[in-house]
């Protein structure tokens, strides 16, 4: 086990590269199963995740390879059809194996990924999508077990309680493009990482209409190709930069930013007092010269203000005077990171769905815990305001979904170190029996 140990007040300035987007290259894996020919994945970020993905992928029977800094190749000339729990349950994502698996075998059996920190995320769409797609659902034991002989075309509606669901998407998307007919997608995701995939599926022969749209429309083929796909640039990545050269009053430029990914985010970061610019393909951020401002923001599916970035704007809000709301719209009880912010000094309240912040006191260090990947981020990023040091502890969260995220931080003048959990203060440190290893 390792933690972070972090001495605030450092300005943050320079220059750092926006990652491969995790949430697009973990579908993009699982689509590679679609055909028997190779696909090379480049723009791979190098995360925990994608490694969890890649050991998934061979255990179905695919060769992966990984060619170099970012590249990869998936070859699945031959693919089982079952993913066991002691390979799923490191990673909720992989339910998007679903999809292919009943796209190119005509079924499937795998382990339901369980449950998750940030609240319950049943896969209910998802099976309600396969069903209308021709497809016997049981769970057994456990496991999603699908028969698809009758696999084909339909119309369906995925939208839910809490608006669209984008692993749901993706595994209707990638069942569809091998089921013979015509299948509409009505209230489909469609965040960018959707349509990298569709853009993805589209090199690989597969036949889409109205990428980018919650109306997709996609015309079954037989068989799909090899194909050569460059992952999009992760936004949420592009945002805490963002929020990082903020919160330490300093001066960053992110580049390989893809800017009209971050509108909404943009829109409430500029109310927060940030100030934007796009010059020679890097995006800076600095902080007006007249200070941060109070928010009201809302998460909601995109085009809305991302939930990944809810908490990291949590953290900037309590350092601008006066108070804050955010409100979760897409995962109610997504507030594990309170708490924790509350131990460095920070005033904030949860009534229902919606955290009031009380910002303009100052942070101090202090020893926090991480709870899920964008709490994670969002205590690194107080930590870098606060005043002294703070030790944080169960970062493997962060190596999820951020890039050598210590590492990028140092090169901009982060004072951040990643240390044994030894090293901590023994006051500091956490019983092993309390520790979560998955």
């Amino acid at each position: 086990m390792e933690v972070f140990r972090i001495r605030g007040g450092a300005s943050l300035r320079g220059e750092v590269r926006a990652s491969g987007s995790k949430n697009a290259t973990l579908p993009a894996f699982a689509a590679a199963l679609l055909t028997a020919e190779p696909c090379i994945i480049e723009n791979v970020p190098e995360l925990s995740d994608v490694r969890f993905m890649a050991d998934i992928l061979v255990h179905l029977g695919a060769e992966v390879e990984k060619l170099g800094p970012g590249s990869w190749k998936v070859t699945a000339a031959e693919v089982s059809p079952q993913a066991p729990y002691e390979l799923v349950r490191k990673m909720r994502a992989s339910v998007c194996l679903l999809g292919p698996l009943v796209g190119r075998l005509r079924q499937a059996r795998v382990a339901l990924p369980g449950g998750c920190v940030i609240g319950q995320r049943p896969i209910d769409l998802h099976l309600k999508a396969l069903r209308a797609l021709g497809c016997e659902v049981e769970v057994e034991a456990g496991d999603v077990v699908i028969q698809a002989k009758g696999l084909h075309g339909a119309s369906l509606f995925l939208g839910g309680r809490h608006g669209t669901t984008v692993t749901g998407t993706a595994n209707a998307l990638m069942a569809a493009v091998l089921a013979p007919g015509t299948t509409h997608l009505e209230s489909a995701a469609c965040e960018p990482e959707i349509t990298d995939l569709c853009q993805m599926l589209s090199a690989m022969g597969a036949q889409i209409e109205h990428t980018g749209s919650h109306h997709l429309v996609i015309q079954g083929v037989e068989s799909l190709k090899g194909c050569r796909h460059r992952i999009i640039p992760d936004r949420i990545e592009v945002g805490t930069y963002c929020i990082a050269s903020a919160i330490t009053k300093g001066d960053v430029k992110v580049v390989d930013a893809e800017v009209s990914h971050l509108g909404a985010f943009f829109d409430k970061m500029k109310e927060a007092g940030l100030n934007f610019e796009e010059r020679e393909g890097a995006l800076r951020t600095r902080v007006h010269p007249d200070g941060l401002r109070p928010i009201e923001v809302t998460t909601l599916p995109y085009p809305g203000y991302p939930t990944d970035l809810q908490a990291q704007a949590c953290a900037l809000a309590c350092l601008a005077p006066g108070p804050s709301l955010l409100t979760e719209r897409v995962y109610p009880n997504r507030f594990m990171h309170v708490p924790e912010l509350g131990r460095m000094g920070a005033e904030i309240g949860i009534e229902g769905t919606t955290a009031i912040v009380k910002g303009g006191a100052k942070l101090h260090g202090a020893p926090v815990m991480a709870s899920d990947l964008r709490a994670s981020a969002a205590l690194v990023l107080a930590a870098l305001a606060a005043e002294g040091e703070t030790w944080i502890q169960r970062i493997y969260h962060l190596d999820r979904g951020y890039e050598q995220f210590d590492e990028k931080l140092r090169s901009l003048g982060a004072e951040i170190e990643r240390l044994p959990a030894e090293a901590m203060p023994e006051s500091f440190q956490i019983p092993q029996s309390e520790l979560i290893t998955s």
